[in-house]
């Protein structure tokens, strides 16, 4: 590990990557603490002190605490994510962004246009509801988190949280050309650890408190390195399925004749039916808050709480759900066996074709099922420990999931990097292949 750590610095390109890559996520912190003109900051953090069990509370999670200090970067790379699944959705049911698809270099570039434009629109969007929202809000002491409200503090937040925005969508773009590593996820990345200081001193304040005894502190911590390496499993695990290419001559030349396979994710969805699903729970809990003296609202949220056993049923059917879902969505059968087909590809023992693809088809809904189980029981895992410990998951599961699938992804590049140039990597080529072959 640490000859590997060296090996970094030792290759200049990757050294630049690197570097260029701390500094641009250095920025985007110092963002995170510019706030924005018109808001009293105190009286929104006091409303953000009861508002963690909600959306917002989980809003503010992925963008690094700017929501709840109503910084610049108030909204985050979010609305880029929302703009780039509604246009991977709209790419499974209308034909010309299925057309766009399939064209290759120039397609993904049109797509990513289409993204950019709806990117600005869901940000103004969101920043012209947001500010509506903060001039309704009064903290229990009576005072006001917009002082002075208007169609003038509508505009500039309008015009703040958007060009915010786009500015971060610019960032994690030169991230992904010029540094290490997907942009966008590490902007998401940095902005979830951001809290991890903070929470390693309130564990260490309770421990010292005599709130918590060393025994339940090393057990809690036990629990978060389990989870994390099982995380990592169940991430890197993949059914292959083997595909052979026929042999075929063309002139003096022979192509195809290898066999190959292909890598199908327990895991296809990613971590987007948590966010889904988590979305769609926070809302009821969100809602009640509105309503503190109706005793119907405050029956649903009591039921709807994170701790309560309806809420951790419902949340883990909806997670297997949005899971079979999002990957009937971005995983297409059909297509795959299609194109095996006319590049003389089959699968042994079944027919190309209409075959193929049931048989893809069956695999897949196979192998999704147990992913599904596992992903909605991390994400469930941060309740139960609340209750067991008194404890919140600094990550929770929705956190723990996106910051360990990040680490790898960028773990790998470098170390293409590194063995490309002939150093030893951090991976264990050996290991890898027989864990997860």
């Amino acid at each position: 590990m640490i000859k590997s750590l060296r090996s970094i610095f030792k290759i200049q390109e990757l050294r630049e990557r690197i570097l260029f890559t701390l500094g641009i996520l250095i920025v985007y912190r110092i963002g995170g603490h510019v706030p924005t003109p018109g808001i009293d900051t105190a009286a929104l953090g006091e409303f953000f002190s009861q508002a963690q069990g909600s959306l917002f509370g989980l809003y503010d999670m992925f963008v690094g605490g700017a929501f709840q200090k109503a910084t610049i970067f108030s909204l985050g790379i979010m609305p880029y994510i929302s703009a780039s699944i509604i246009i991977q959705l709209l790419g499974s049911v209308i034909p010309y962004f299925q057309k766009l698809q399939k064209e290759g270099e120039e397609g993904r570039r049109k797509i990513t246009q289409y993204t950019r434009y709806g990117t600005v629109f869901i940000a103004a969007m969101q920043a012209l509801g947001t500010s509506i929202f903060l001039e309704s809000i009064t903290t229990s002491s009576g005072a006001s988190v917009v002082p002075f409200p208007g169609i003038g503090f509508k505009l500039l937040t309008m015009l703040t949280f958007t060009s915010g925005t786009i500015f971060i969508m610019w960032l994690g773009e030169q991230i992904t050309e010029k540094g290490i590593g997907n942009g966008i996820s590490l902007i998401i990345f940095i902005g979830i650890i951001a809290r991890l200081p903070q929470a390693i001193m309130d564990e260490s304040r309770m421990i010292m408190m005599g709130q918590r005894n060393i025994v339940e502190e090393l057990v809690i911590l036990a629990i978060i390195v389990a989870v994390i390496a099982a995380i990592v499993i169940a991430t890197r695990s993949m059914r292959k399925i083997p595909v052979q290419y026929a042999k075929r001559v063309v002139g003096r030349k022979v192509y195809g004749g290898q066999s190959t396979h292909i890598p199908l994710s327990v895991n296809s969805a990613g971590i987007i039916p948590i966010i889904f699903a988590q979305s769609i729970m926070f809302a009821p809990t969100t809602l009640t808050s509105f309503f503190p003296d109706s005793d119907f609202m405050q029956t649903v949220a009591g039921l709807m709480a994170p701790t309560s056993l309806v809420y951790n049923i419902i949340f883990g059917l909806m997670i297997v759900f949005f899971a079979y879902f999002y990957t009937a969505i971005v995983f297409n059968p059909v297509d795959l066996a299609d194109n095996m087909k006319k590049q003389g590809g089959f699968i042994p023992g079944i027919r190309p074709g209409k075959k193929t693809a049931e048989y893809i088809d069956r695999v897949l809904t196979r192998i999704t099922l147990p992913g599904a189980i596992f992903f909605a029981l991390i994400a469930i895992l941060p309740n139960i420990m609340s209750s067991a410990f008194n404890v919140t998951f600094y990550f929770g599961g929705t956190g723990m999931l996106i910051v360990v699938g990040v680490a790898l992804d960028t773990l790998q590049q470098i170390e293409s990097h590194l063995i490309m140039r002939h150093y030893d990597g951090f991976i264990k080529k050996g290991r890898m292949r027989g864990r997860y072959a």
